[in-house]
């Protein structure tokens, strides 16, 4: 047996790898912390989240009035995960296991490491097209104060405590390329050291090697993330015979080292990766104006109230509304083969109804700037949003209807959107404002969710007819598809174990976080409820850190 150089070895200093190095740590572990970028990029994606996390029956909640339950919740994901498969085993218990965590005690424990949320409550994924169909029943996305830095934060400071007394070390800028093995264990890790780095978060590093590395230890954790990054494993894995084509034209929600190239070396050396065709990638993406990564893409978060269009102008077929139901949605639009679509909408609904995901379009909620937050509730357009009004590639802003769909179509370059198509759409829908009833399902969502306080009082928008002068300018926002997540990956059981293709446990390999599917090799099944990422990364960290702990006490 070689000379042992930690007791764990945990690869990837993202959320899952912070959480399960702190559990580790505190059980009187010595763990190695690696990663391919430098110290800069500690936290990994989720630095860049929104920070929303999704709880069951939560205080926050319970104050709006959202009687939630575990049952409900439960229904919800059933609906929503689909799970059809043998190897959906796994995912299925860890799908349970969480549940149960974010109905318990996840919100307590939480708030004991300092972390808050703020007051309103989101409703991602809100469904709409039956009781029994996908979709969250209620409000559960709750936008943590501090956005994604406020979530890293906690397990930051426990990570850097460990490392400042000498239970964790850093080994940043170590690239892993495989595992070493004993017998048909793991035993350690080997692999390239890269040149120092000092670019910014999220900017495209060097990839210069300048060494190697061989290292050991009692067990070791993959913690290294999706694929969203990494373009050739998204079409590699796309599922043809449900979503059609790949699309030509797609935008990143995260940065380039986001490669996925770990997961397939585990792979070929006997892990079994199950589910990869299974991916989360979002229909509302634009273009950043002010890149950090290639390709860097903004999400939208959106209300109800914006008409979608394919790019004839068409309006598209209910439940496809935004903030309904992405995965089929985006199986609408694909399978169609069409290369963008568009939202359309005036200056009352984007005000509203534009929530732009990121920490860093979010300056008031990540800075925790009361005076800023403030602004939320004024009139004006929060300036995120006007920054991609005034400068965002996929932006059209004009004050007339015939203006507006003439720019759609230079920007296009060519004259597909139908002047009279998107007339008759948008007089259809707002002939239907004038009653509190009537025959437009969207507007029934909008009306249904405007009875939550947190919904009227902030993030939906009073039914209006979109061409009111009043509410003007008009806006269309050209939709591109956005990679972000990979629902499948490492299988795993409820200890973190990470499953050989024989079925049987690999001595001494674990793994947690999106590399596993956020847990059992795709916890989420085909959609995600939203708030699951980020949770799935806390819980599953937690759940293999501690299962560790205990096998080497």
């Amino acid at each position: 047996m070689p000379t042992l150089d930690a007791d764990v070895i945990v690869v990837g200093a993202g959320l899952a790898g912070l959480v399960a190095a702190a559990e580790l740590a505190d059980a009187g572990k010595r763990v190695l912390l690696l990663d391919q970028e430098g110290e800069q990029n500690l936290g990994g994606q989720a630095y860049w989240s929104f920070g929303g996390l999704f709880f069951v029956d939560s205080p926050e909640q319970r104050r709006l009035g959202i009687k939630d339950s575990l049952e409900l919740a439960r229904r919800d994901w059933e609906t929503a995960a689909a799970f059809d498969r043998p190897e959906d085993h796994w995912p299925r218990k860890w799908a349970e296991a969480y549940l149960e965590f974010a109905a318990g005690e996840k919100h307590e424990w939480l708030h004991k490491q300092g972390m808050r949320w703020f007051p309103a409550v989101g409703w991602a994924e809100r469904g709409g097209a039956g009781a029994g169909l996908p979709g969250n029943s209620v409000p559960r996305f709750h936008v943590t104060w501090g956005t994604g830095p406020g979530v890293i934060e906690p397990f930051e400071r426990r990570v850097r405590h460990h490392h400042q007394i000498g239970w964790i070390h850093f080994h940043f800028r170590h690239r892993v390329r495989g595992l070493s093995m004993t017998d048909g264990a793991v035993t350690g890790v080997y692999g390239d050291v890269l040149e120092p780095s000092n670019v910014a978060r999220g900017e495209s590093s060097s990839r210069v090697v300048v060494g190697d590395f061989d290292l050991n230890a009692s067990a070791v954790l993959v913690t290294s993330g999706g694929i969203g990054g990494n373009h050739e494993l998204v079409r590699r894995y796309w599922p043809t015979e449900r979503l059609g084509p790949t699309p030509d034209f797609m935008i990143s929600g995260v940065p380039k080292h986001v490669d996925g190239l770990l997961q397939q070396q585990l792979a070929a050396q006997g892990a079994h990766l199950i589910n990869p065709d299974r991916m989360w990638h979002y229909t509302e993406g634009l273009r950043n104006w002010n890149p950090i990564w290639p390709m860097h893409a903004i999400r939208v978060l959106p209300g109800p109230s914006s008409l979608w269009l394919d790019p004839s102008g068409k309006r598209l077929p209910f439940p496809h509304i935004p903030g309904a139901s992405t995965y089929d949605t985006l199986k609408h639009i694909t399978t169609h083969r069409y290369p963008y679509t568009w939202f359309l909408l005036n200056r009352a609904i984007i005000k509203r109804e534009f929530a732009l995901s990121g920490s860093e379009q979010n300056l008031d909620l990540t800075n925790r700037d009361l005076k800023l937050l403030a602004g939320r509730v004024g009139k004006g357009v929060p300036p995120s949003t006007q920054a991609f009004m005034d400068h965002g590639a996929d932006f059209v802003v004009r004050d007339n209807l015939r203006d507006l769909v003439r720019g759609m179509n230079e920007l296009i370059g060519n004259d597909l959107v139908n002047y009279a198509t998107v007339e008759r759409e948008v007089l259809d829908r707002d002939l239907q404002v004038r009653n509190v009833a009537g025959k437009d399902a969207q507007l029934a969502i909008v009306r249904g969710a405007r009875t939550i306080l947190s919904e009227k009082l902030i993030r939906v928008a009073k039914p209006a007819p979109i061409l009111d002068p009043a509410d003007g300018p008009l806006i269309a926002v050209k939709l591109n598809i956005l990679t972000r997540k990979s629902l499948g990956g490492l299988e795993t059981d409820l200890q973190g174990h990470v499953q050989g293709q024989d079925g049987q446990p690999i001595p001494g390999l674990y793994a947690a976080g999106e590399v596993a599917g956020f847990g059992g090799g795709g916890y989420h099944g085909y959609r995600a409820l939203e708030g699951t990422f980020l949770g799935g990364c806390i819980f599953s960290g937690r759940t293999a850190g501690r299962a560790i702990a205990r096998e080497l006490a």
